[in-house]
């Protein structure tokens, strides 16, 4: 019995001594005052009582930040955040001010905090720099993590190039990006417009606290059904390929890829260079120049994603489900059609039928909108950016999603789909978008157009 008491207190003090540590190694960043602080951007108003921040709106007032004065590169942080009103706010990570960049304006990581319906509160946006990087359009269980008019805890793990976001216990996102390494973190409060009603309107911080080191004993298990979403260009994470996904393009060769209309990859006109393969700009035309490339492998369930980025007026676009066969003649090879347009100044955007021609569509025969938000545009971030494509298809069920967000859904089985091409300019092709394998396309349309970290994983 003595013995049994001896080894019980030993582990109660190896508990106690544990704990201390971890408690020692959190650091409250909210003290006495604000003076490691910094406001910076707009005239919101900040003030600290009883240990807790309050970021109150202005009127005619960009964003305003309270950022520490030092900057953090690997920490886990956490905290409680309130609001009670429909104004948009979050918490900056490794974000900076660099006079270089845009007149100084502070850019980098946003933890969201969003009471609209839209529900993207623990996603990650990316101030003043890529907008949106992790929407939780694709973490739809997370989207009613939040409570309105009550505390909510906040636990972000930013470890190397990785960030994870909880939301009261709720795994929000699970980004991978490696940008920015280190910077400040920072308060925000948003900017109100005089319609809004949001003048005034107040959020408040407390219990902020980050540990820097020694953070494996405080981090959270991962959610294994939350999707990640990677920027890293042409190279697949663990997560990736534990989950089957593969380069479908390596960022250096023509391997696995040839001519749509050759048995090889065209001797000019497609440029690899610095891991991004371009096609240049010729006539305008449709497959008149070096013409469409097609993978040397057919697939028929998949889920593909790549990132394009477009020159001013340019046409272009992802095929699937292609039969490189069936056209012999002038223009692109005969397959579904992910579209890739400049919506603003090339002259397609307005022909067909009810925009069925612009960026992210099934071309020419439904027209593209946000259905991860309805009401909310098409989050296409724009000539000269990358842009993300996402094609999933399964069971005859095909989505396209752009930056994350879904914008096409329809059944290529179904009446309703054959109704569609049979008033398009496909109906001449028997079956259209049925048959049960084809090639992935990337298009020729005599525009200058990039692509880069081209991604495939199949779903049989």
């Amino acid at each position: 019995m003595k013995h049994i008491k001896l080894f019980s207190a030993c582990v109660l003090m190896c508990l106690f001594i544990s704990n201390s540590i971890v408690a020692q190694d959190w650091t409250s960043l909210i003290g006495k005052n604000l003076n490691d602080w910094e406001k910076v951007g707009g005239n919101a108003t900040y003030s600290l009582e009883d240990g807790v921040i309050t970021g109150t709106a202005v009127l005619n007032s960009p964003n305003t930040f309270l950022t520490t004065k030092k900057s953090y590169s690997d920490f886990v942080l956490e905290y409680e955040m309130y609001v009670n009103s429909d104004m948009n706010s979050g918490v900056q990570i490794r974000s900076n001010i660099d006079p270089n960049y845009r007149n100084g304006v502070f850019h980098g990581y946003q933890v969201e905090m969003d009471p609209s319906d839209r529900g993207f509160t623990g996603g990650i946006y990316d101030e003043q720099r890529r907008g949106w990087l992790y929407p939780l359009s694709r973490n739809e269980k997370a989207r009613s993590a939040l409570k309105r008019a009550a505390w909510n805890h906040f636990h972000i793990e930013v470890i190397g190039n990785t960030i994870n976001t909880w939301v009261n216990g709720v795994h929000c996102a699970r980004l991978v990006d490696d940008m920015t390494a280190s910077g400040r973190i920072g308060l925000q409060v948003h900017s109100v417009s005089e319609t809004s009603g949001l003048e005034g309107a107040e959020v408040k911080w407390r219990n902020l606290r980050i540990i820097t080191e020694n953070f494996d004993q405080v981090r959270y298990d991962k959610n294994p059904n939350v999707p990640e979403i990677s920027y890293l260009t042409n190279e697949l994470t663990q997560w990736e390929m534990d989950n089957g996904f593969r380069l479908l393009w390596d960022g250096k060769t023509a391997s696995g890829w040839r001519g749509a209309k050759l048995d090889h990859f065209p001797e000019n006109g497609w440029v690899m260079e610095d891991g991004i393969l371009t096609v240049l700009a010729t006539n305008g035309g449709e497959a008149t120049g070096p013409g469409d490339i097609v993978t040397t492998k057919l697939y028929s369930d998949f889920e593909l994603e790549l990132e394009f980025k477009i020159t001013e007026g340019a046409n272009s676009g992802i095929k699937y489900y292609v039969d490189p066969a069936l056209n012999k003649g002038q223009g692109s090879a005969i397959g579904c059609e992910f579209q890739i347009l400049d919506d603003q100044n090339h002259p397609d955007a307005k022909m067909g039928i009810q925009g069925n021609r612009t960026v992210s569509s099934l071309y020419d025969l439904i027209t593209a909108e946000n259905l991860s938000v309805p009401g909310r545009g098409k989050q296409f971030k724009g000539v000269g950016n990358w842009n993300k494509a996402r094609i999933v298809a399964k069971d005859g069920k095909v989505e396209h999603w752009l930056n994350n967000e879904k914008v096409v859904e329809y059944d290529r089985f179904s009446q309703m789909f054959r109704a569609l091409v049979a008033y398009s300019k496909y109906k001449k092709w028997d079956n259209f978008g049925q048959w049960k394998e084809g090639n992935i396309l990337l298009q020729d349309h005599g525009d200058e157009v990039s692509f880069r970290s081209i991604k495939i994983r199949e779903l049989n």
